[in-house]
């Protein structure tokens, strides 16, 4: 049987009005690059001649901008979950023409397996290999590919002749039973491997359309003065934990999340004398693992994708016998499995957008009111990590804006689950300590000094209760900003 080989548009044509499509990738490693973009041209030239034309959108997380950008450019999305980072698509969420739905990333497989969110009609993923009995090897991100391959109607199959074939045996393709029929994940250290190198499917529904396109891969940011302070703020704390029994001398596995900041952090990981070897188990792979890989500061990393600059990428692709004995790619329900997390004692790093003083953390919305990307991964391991570690510099907007604040104005993980948080300025530790001790903590090691003396006065205000949290003046700061450009103009109601 030989397999049905289309052109990009002839695929996106078997796409229909009002299907949910569910796409490979997670960022923009992985995604399908050129069939995205003839159904966002097709969208277009329907809405020309009055006619509908709107798809729900699955990924792994989010994708490049052939994905979320070209399909919310040509208003071509009705329902899109569970995390992006678009421009285009987050102006749309916001002005209420896409319906978002922000889900934990380790929770989408299943729940599309549970019916909770309808059908798959037609899978869009991206491949280095597939063979004529149905064997689909990914690329660098897998994110929810093997969910959405076996209950689509339709597999169109991006074959990127730019990737090379040789990254057939990187990934570990395994599929969770839904319950009751659920079994534990036999991963019990970073590098066990449980499923196959590739996903089976009916070849009957593959569409192959041959590409050779590369990545969307540009280099972070350069670490900066500030995102080098909280690096070496994370790994100076590493090591005092070491020194007082409270991680082991061996270390532990480590989770970090997307961008400038978990890549210096790494960085200064790496730097410091006081941290042993160690491994990594995570969603996205980023440039700093593969440099600490090479100098032999990380020994082994396990993840979802590989979300490196194209530098980087083309460096792997060229010593892909080395990386492959030190590296490996699992779906999402796998690498953001909460019961493997805690099993192995995860250390996790995470971003935020505010914290508030009492140690609630807003991931997610600005103000409480716009969508910025979504809560990803990052509660899929806060919530059951071994210590749940949060960053975030102390100020923004030149310092017009506190990311200490009184209260946040979205609570994405709560004080419950959240154990460290980490500014430029130092590291508060809350693990053991009641709120107004959590709140003094936060203020004095964290907060910028121009914020101190408003958060100390915010504290002081006299309310009574076991949180003493003020409804007349919580969100004073917020107020400020948004009346004045300045949260340093913000007065409390006595």
């Amino acid at each position: 049987m030989s397999l049905n080989y289309v052109s990009a548009q002839e695929a996106a044509a078997l796409v229909k009005n009002n299907d949910n499509v569910g796409f490979s990738g997670f960022t923009h490693a992985g995604c399908p690059k050129v069939v995205p973009v003839e159904i966002a041209k097709r969208a277009e030239e329907e809405h020309a001649k009055g006619n509908p034309f709107k798809i729900g959108v699955f990924t792994g997380a989010s994708t490049g901008d052939a994905i979320d950008g070209a399909l919310s450019r040509a208003k071509a999305i009705k329902f899109r979950t569970p995390y992006q980072t678009n421009k285009d698509l987050r102006n749309a969420i916001n002005s209420g023409e896409v319906a978002y739905y922000d889900l934990h990333l380790s929770q989408l497989a299943q729940e599309i397996r549970y019916g909770f969110l309808g059908n798959v009609d037609v899978a869009v993923v991206e491949a280095c290999e597939v063979t004529e009995n149905g064997q689909i090897v990914p690329t660098t991100g897998v994110g929810i590919l093997p969910t959405i391959c076996r209950m689509a109607k339709i597999v169109i199959v991006e074959l990127n002749k730019s990737v090379p074939q040789k990254l057939r045996g990187l990934h570990d393709m395994y599929e969770l039973m839904d319950p009751p029929k659920r079994r534990e994940i036999p991963i019990y250290e970073v590098q066990n491997r449980i499923g196959l190198e590739y996903v089976k499917v009916n070849p009957n529904k593959i569409y192959v359309v041959e590409t050779e396109k590369d990545g969307d891969g540009s280099p972070f940011a350069p670490v900066d003065e500030i995102t080098a302070k909280i690096g070496e703020n994370v790994a100076d704390f590493f090591v005092e934990e070491i020194k007082a029994g409270r991680i082991p001398r061996t270390f532990l596995p480590v989770q970090s999340g997307v961008g400038n900041i978990a890549n210096a952090v790494l960085s200064a990981m790496g730097n410091n004398d006081g941290i042993p070897r160690f491994e990594v188990y995570t969603e996205v792979i980023q440039d700093a693992v593969i440099e600490m890989m090479e100098e032999g500061n990380i020994s082994f990393a396990s993840g979802c994708s590989l979300t490196v600059s194209n530098d980087v990428l083309h460096q792997f692709y060229n010593d892909l016998d080395y990386f492959k004995k030190k590296l490996v790619l699992r779906p999402s329900e796998i690498s953001n499995n909460p019961g493997v997390i805690r099993r192995m004692g995860v250390l996790a790093l995470n971003t935020a957008i505010e914290v508030d003083i009492f140690g609630n953390v807003n991931s997610t919305h600005v103000n409480g009111t716009r969508m910025m990307n979504g809560i990803g991964g990052s509660g899929d391991f806060t919530r059951n990590a071994y210590l749940s570690i949060f960053l975030t510099p102390s100020v923004a907007k030149d310092g017009n804006i506190s990311c200490i604040v009184p209260k946040a104005t979205h609570e994405d993980h709560s004080e419950h689950s959240v154990k460290i948080i980490v500014t430029e300025y130092g590291v508060a530790d809350l693990r053991g300590k009641d709120p107004r001790s959590r709140a003094v903590e936060i203020i004095e090691k964290c907060a910028h000094p121009d914020y101190r003396p408003l958060l100390h006065e915010y504290l002081n205000l006299g309310v009574k209760g076991h949180i003493p949290q003020s409804l007349d003046s919580c969100f004073a700061f917020h107020k400020a900003l948004l009346e004045t450009g300045s949260m340093k103009n913000a007065t409390f109601s006595k």
